[in-house]
């Protein structure tokens, strides 16, 4: 009798619990029209809250995103978007995001994802969304190469934050101890020529190459005419224009006009310390870089000056476009119209293009805000490099040499920093010898 009557309480129990989902409508206490986590209700024009998913690796993308969601939602009432935005370290982001994508199951309705891993994404048939509806409309207004990146096949398949106009940052306090002007300077001799007279009047090196990156290397052989890959994706990276970058960043080490970064990179702890201490004279980097100055070196505000770049030759271009991150959205999403819809209005639009220089302190995509009295509103980074930041960057408008971005680019990239540069320039090894063992391991 007691079994009898525990069974007829637990029957009684599950049939309130079937009531009470059934009543709830199953979704999980949302209110109507609310899609649930990742995106999976359709959620057209007028059918109330449609929740996107988002992941990035960097959290000011993140803000970034959260605030064009809060504008989009403003400027569309009956059209309105949750966006569920998540930061992963960077390895995890890309990793967890490839698996999902050869999974088929688990991505989010958006992602971002970094221009030296976009290969990895572009094999085979790519599981991501093209964007070419988006894109097109805009194109007489794009910087292209930046999306040419993100391509293939004549697909566009990301949408990335910026140019990454290749700059060079000079240390003006320390130029005039040496009775350098920046002005003066339009080719690497000249800079080598200028160091030298830095280093015999202050005692301080001209610049810093990184060891365990890039950007101290890239650009140049991107304006000397070069890439790592070809426009097939073939290995150049051993060709003679990548040698005499190498072998000319070597040389400016051992005359001690140039040190190793410390930290081994740019975006070391102690290379901030470093360079806010006024260790070195100058760095070159990408515009995006201006973040890095006014977050991590205030103490330089105000002597910072941002200049073009010197080239090997006359008729080089003084600049190119380095480093990216592409947002995609992913053929898993349910809602991948909206999601488009959201992308263009925060990375295409003229409002959401200056939000990205507001915010982040990026050099749109969009160029033909680059002369927008927007741009030109006093900013945290206004206050610390000047006023004229603009004049620069429209200057070397088309100037700026775009990269190839490949199947083999992650492989490349991961050679040059884990093997080339600390080779070549903390052990000094012969640049020829690095390069040819360097392509060989990516043939």
């Amino acid at each position: 009798m007691k079994k009898l009557v525990h069974s007829a309480w637990a029957l009684l129990l599950v049939c309130a619990l079937v009531l009470a989902a059934c009543s709830s409508n199953n979704d999980g206490g949302k209110s109507a029209g609310e899609s649930p986590a990742g995106g999976k209700n359709s959620g057209g024009s007028g059918a109330g809250t449609v929740t996107l998913t988002f992941w990035t690796f960097n959290e000011l993308h993140q803000k970034f995103f959260e605030s064009m969601a809060e504008k989009w939602n403003a400027a569309n009432p009956d059209q309105k978007i949750k966006l569920e935005a998540t930061t992963f370290p960077y390895d995890d982001n890309h990793n967890k995001l490839l698996v999902a994508l050869q999974s088929k199951t688990g991505a989010p309705d958006m992602a971002d994802i970094e221009i030296s891993k976009i290969g990895n994404y572009l094999k085979g048939d790519p599981q991501l969304v093209p964007l070419n509806d988006i894109v097109e409309p805009e194109k007489a207004n794009l910087v292209m190469s930046r999306l040419d990146n993100y391509a293939k096949d004549g697909k566009y398949y990301g949408i990335d934050y910026h140019v990454g106009a290749q700059v060079i940052y000079y240390n003006k306090e320390i130029l005039d101890q040496a009775g350098v002007n920046a002005d003066d300077i339009k080719t690497w001799d000249d800079y080598e020529k200028a160091g030298q007279q830095v280093l015999a009047k202050t005692g301080k090196p001209m610049t810093t190459i990184e060891t365990t990156d890039q950007w101290s290397y890239w650009p140049l052989v991107v304006q000397h005419g070069s890439d790592f890959l070809d426009k097939d994706g073939t290995v150049k990276m051993n060709d003679q224009a990548n040698l005499d970058v190498l072998t000319y960043l070597q040389k400016l080490v051992k005359e001690k006009v140039a040190v190793a970064a410390p930290g081994g990179f740019h975006h070391a702890e102690e290379y901030y310390g470093f360079m806010n201490g006024g260790g070195a004279a100058s760095v070159w980097m990408p515009m995006w870089y201006m973040g890095r100055f006014t977050d991590y070196m205030p103490d330089l505000k105000g002597k910072i000056i941002i200049k073009p770049m010197p080239v090997f030759k006359e008729g080089e271009m003084r600049s190119s476009g380095m480093g990216g991150t592409g947002t995609v959205i992913t053929n898993q999403s349910k809602n991948q119209e909206i999601a488009k819809k959201f992308l263009a209005f925060a990375k295409l639009s003229k409002e959401g293009t200056i939000e990205i220089w507001k915010q982040l302190g990026f050099d749109p995509i969009r160029s033909d805000v680059w002369e927008d009295p927007a741009l030109k509103e006093t900013n945290k980074f206004t206050d610390y490099f000047g006023t004229n930041l603009w004049d620069v960057l429209i200057g070397v408008r088309d100037e700026i040499a775009p990269t190839n971005i490949k199947e083999r680019t992650p492989a490349v990239s991961d050679v040059i920093k884990t093997k080339v540069m600390f080779q070549a320039i903390n052990d000094l090894k012969d640049p020829k010898q690095v390069l040819d063992e360097a392509a060989a391991s990516i043939k």
